[in-house]
Formats: C-alpha cells, sequence, structure tokens
C-alpha cells in the first residue's frame, strides 16, 4: 500500500528536478540535490540546447549580442513545451516558439520567423530521407522534349522578407516589395543549395510536380497559354532556360523512361 505515495514523491522529485534545469532562477533547486551536482545538471542541459540552437541559426545567433542570445534561448528553454524529445526537432520546436511569440505580440523583429524557417530548411532537407536514385529515370534523358522528373529532395520557400540577405550588416525593416521565393535543392552528393528565382520558374516547377505525360517545353507552354503570355517569344526562350537551369541545379534529375500506360 505504500507505492503510492511512493511513486508521488518520486513524481514530485522529478517534477522539482525538471523546473529547476529548465528555469533556475525562479524554481528552487530540490533541496535533497547537492547544490554542485545540480548545477552540473543545469549547465549540461542548457548548454547542449543552446550550442544545438546556435548551429541551426548560425544567422540568427548573429544578429544578437550574447546577453539577447542567450536570453532567447532561455525564454525558449524556459516557456515551450516540445512535443518530441528528439534532437534533430529542437530546431522546429524552436520555430513553433517564434511562431507562438508572434501570435501573442511578443516584439520579435517582424523577420525573425521567416529567417528561422529559412534556416531550418537546409537541415530539414538534410535529415530527408527520400533517395533521387530509388526514382527511375533517365538520368541523361532531354528536359525539354522529355517528359521531365523532379527532385524529391527539392523545396520552393516563399517569404516576404528577404531572407537570404539577411545578418548583422543587413536587417530589413520592411517586406520586400515582391515575394521571395527559393528553390532549395539536395544534389546528389547531399549538399544543399538554396537559388533564389522567379515566380515564372516557381509555376513552372509547380506545374512539372503535377505533371507525367506532357514535355518540358509542352508543360511550359500551356503554363504560358494559361498566363495569357502564350504568344510571348522572350517567355519562351526564358522558359526553355530554366528548364536547363532546373536540370543543372538537380532540381530535374532526368525524364521518365516510357509514358505511362
Amino acid at each position: 500500500m505504500s507505492a503510492a505515495p511512493e511513486a508521488a514523491a518520486t513524481r514530485a522529485a522529478q517534477y522539482a528536478f525538471a523546473a529547476h534545469i529548465r528555469d533556475p532562477a525562479r524554481a528552487p533547486a530540490p533541496a535533497d540535490v547537492e547544490p554542485r551536482r545540480m548545477a552540473i545538471y543545469t549547465e549540461l542541459f542548457y548548454n547542449n540546447i543552446e550550442s544545438l540552437l546556435a548551429a541551426n541559426f548560425p544567422v540568427i545567433r548573429r544578429l544578437h549580442d550574447d546577453d539577447a542570445w542567450h536570453g532567447r534561448v532561455r525564454d525558449f528553454y524556459r516557456d515551450h513545451h516540445s512535443r518530441t524529445p528528439l534532437f534533430t526537432e529542437i530546431a522546429r520546436e524552436f520555430i513553433r516558439h517564434l511562431e507562438q511569440r508572434a501570435e501573442s505580440a511578443a516584439g520579435d523583429p517582424p523577420f525573425l520567423l521567416e529567417l528561422a524557417h529559412y534556416e531550418w530548411s537546409e537541415l530539414a532537407l538534410s535529415l530527408d530521407e527520400a533517395e533521387i536514385d530509388a526514382l527511375d529515370c533517365d538520368a541523361q534523358g532531354d528536359v525539354l522534349n522529355g517528359v521531365p522528373v523532379l527532385s524529391p529532395l527539392l523545396r520552393v520557400l516563399a517569404y516576404r522578407y528577404p531572407v537570404q540577405h539577411i545578418g548583422p550588416d543587413f536587417v530589413p525593416t520592411e517586406p520586400a516589395p515582391q515575394p521571395v521565393l527559393i528553390l532549395l535543392v539536395r544534389d546528389r552528393r547531399d549538399e544543399v543549395r538554396f537559388t533564389e528565382i522567379d515566380a515564372l520558374t516557381a509555376m513552372l516547377i509547380e506545374r512539372l510536380g503535377a505533371n507525367q505525360v506532357l514535355s518540358g517545353i509542352e508543360c511550359l507552354e500551356t503554363l504560358l497559354h494559361d498566363l495569357g503570355r502564350g504568344g510571348d517569344e522572350s517567355l519562351r526562350v526564358g522558359g526553355r532556360d530554366i528548364l536547363r537551369l532546373l536540370r543543372a541545379r538537380e532540381a530535374i534529375i532526368g525524364t521518365a523512361r516510357t509514358p505511362p500506360a
């Protein structure tokens, strides 16, 4: 009959221990833990989280001096209730924390959430388990006259702020005049690369992703027709260059071997 009170006491001790680790300034340490040992645990846990966030968000780190950065990490560490214990997901939890702060008008820079997403996207794509070689396609195929096959390791990102240029020497105060579109690709060497793209490129990528039967040129022509620009020769030439660029960036990894039945 004594198991329940003992279990309750153990849970209470665990909560007190965790509360002090998360917020040593306001949550008292458990009375039965030696202060020196408690300090070791507190420092170890915090340093692990801080170093992980600094590595995953290097630009955001550089935008803060030491006091401001550690204050931001402390806010996250103290206030955010993570949905996962996995270290590889901590960066995503930090973005959720910033989302909650944005919803509550916490006063963060207006570009901060987008910048965090931009920096996190590289990590997310580097951890993606999709394999380019798992797709059966002709890696040497003609992307203009064949049916292009998109890489499973590409993302098109859209932002209000020019996140790719933000740093200590450039901190925007207003959104960009036009949406900022960025192509993110992990190539066969597992290198993640960013390329700023225009709206036509983004729409063509979307069109290619939904296509199974049309050639690259046919996809381009139907897109231009739908945009009411079917007679624009300069866009037609530019579109062909886009297809070649996507191939060079390995956003297009080849062409379909045989059309679907």
